[in-house]
């Protein structure tokens, strides 16, 4: 059976991956990008004053919204800053060569006009009923911004979404945790799956303002801890850093030979693999972080600039950190002692060790542990909303039930085709969603217009 799955699997990841869907996905973004006059290189500094600047800020004023709009972007960077930061980055390097870097960072430089446009859309179209219950998402700027004839095209990705909700979102999340939890304390993977089970239900099950709370706490501390760790890592390295960025470029046009452990890699695998697991990581296409932006009290096109940002520090940043921490240690083509090539979390964990003997490896493991399960407890959100816009909310308690069962089976699986099953359902979701954004990227535009003309008519409320 097992067998049966990956190669059906392994076909229709082959048509998801292909050349026309990375055509889409990066047109995509480089078409909004064009259309929003390059906002997120021109605006960048504008987009920190009035995103990270105004954190602080009551937003009581606004007349909808369930959370903050900066527990709207901790709960989203809860579900980006995952094991992809980790796990997916190393899979890169370890696959498609230190070239998959670049185009990661490619794909993000054009993703953070994407995510814009998911956050400020998800907000712009977001229903609210009679009792002030808040709903958005893809399935709703689809639905209402491109009208009723286009509602298959809502109802395809909600229903995609739902299901790569326990992939993305669940099984790579409980699966790498457990198996790093198994590597570094000799915990099974049946007992850490349990208690797993415990902890995300005991938040996901009291709905988007627990997860909030918990993303607002625990997202910027790991991730400052995080990268404290790397930071101290690259200055021990530091006379090693410009070699591992020419290795970045120059293998991003140029093959890569076979070395140590490692099979070698083409450019066209660097690719796949920079733009798969770059996506992984940011989310931006997937339009999954629309539906927590939608619960934000603010307003659409500034709450869009929270997306920009979540892009930039998740693979420019924190991505960015992990893959040249591998490349300055030297750990990338190294074996384990069956000679299997380190890869996944075990060669940015072997990296770390290296680079910070006696603490680094425990950096990384509790990174894991709680990127893993704030990822966990956003995606849950993601996947409820999804069917909720099918169903109704009579499916919210049971899908989060059934969710914590994916939670269990995730984490005694098996990580390489749980992860390759996660990459085709998050192909598959895009689909509808890239679509979507590329007819409204003229709202998007009068957006940005609107925007712009109410700060120069000097509107204090704006400034404010």
């Amino acid at each position: 059976m097992i067998e049966w799955i990956t190669l059906v699997n392994g076909w229709v990841n082959g048509i998801v991956w292909g050349p026309p869907f990375m055509l889409l996905l990066a047109g995509t973004g480089v078409y909004l990008t064009v259309r929003l006059g390059f906002f997120q290189f021109r605006h960048l500094g504008h987009a920190w004053k009035h995103s990270f600047g105004r954190m602080f800020r009551s937003s009581a004023r606004d007349e909808a919204g369930a959370i903050s709009p900066f527990q709207a972007v901790t709960s989203a960077m809860a579900a980006t800053i995952g094991v992809g930061n980790i796990a997916g980055v190393a899979t890169a390097i370890a696959l498609g060569g230190p070239g998959a870097i670049f185009w990661m960072w490619v794909i993000a430089l054009v993703g953070m006009a994407t995510k814009m446009a998911e956050a400020t859309l998800g907000l712009k179209y977001r229903h609210v009923d009679a009792n002030g219950h808040v709903s958005g998402g893809v399935f709703y700027y689809i639905e209402k911004g491109l009208g009723p004839q286009w509602k298959w095209l809502a109802v395809l990705y909600a229903f995609l979404a739902g299901l790569a909700a326990f992939g993305i979102g669940n099984m790579v999340q409980s699966n790498t945790l457990a198996q790093s939890v198994a590597s570094g304390f000799g915990i099974p993977t049946w007992a850490t799956g349990l208690v797993l089970v415990l902890l995300v239900g005991a938040v996901t099950l009291g709905g988007i303002s627990r997860i909030a709370v918990t993303a607002e706490k625990i997202v910027p501390v790991m991730a400052v801890a995080y990268l404290v760790g790397a930071l101290g890592i690259l200055a021990v390295h530091i006379t090693e850093i410009p070699a591992a960025l020419g290795l970045i470029v120059q293998h991003a046009f140029q093959p890569i030979s076979a070395v140590g452990g490692f099979a070698g890699a083409s450019v066209a695998l660097a690719i796949r693999m920079g733009v798969a697991r770059g996506i992984f990581s940011n989310e931006a296409g997937l339009g999954s972080a629309s539906i927590v932006h939608a619960q934000a009290r603010n307003q659409p096109f500034r709450q869009g600039f929270w997306g920009v940002w979540e892009v930039f520090i998740d693979t420019l940043v924190v991505c960015t950190m992990t893959a040249l921490v591998i490349l300055v240690t030297g750990v990338l083509g190294q074996v384990d002692e069956n000679g299997q090539l380190l890869t996944g979390a075990v060669l940015t964990s072997t990296a770390f060790t290296q680079g910070l003997p006696g603490l680094g490896g425990y950096v990384v493991l509790i990174a894991i542990i709680f990127f893993a399960y704030t990822t966990m407890l956003t995606w849950n959100f993601y996947g409820e909303k999804s069917w909720e816009y099918l169903f109704g909310q009579k499916v919210v308690v049971p899908y989060r039930l059934v969710f914590l069962v994916f939670v269990f089976l995730g984490s005694v699986g098996a990580l390489e085709l749980v992860w390759d099953i996660a990459d085709t359902f998050n192909g598959l979701m895009a689909a509808p969603n890239l679509i979507a954004l590329i007819l409204l990227a003229g709202v998007m535009a009068r957006e940005k217009l609107a925007y712009f003309e109410q700060l120069k008519k000097g509107d204090k409320r704006e400034d404010e």
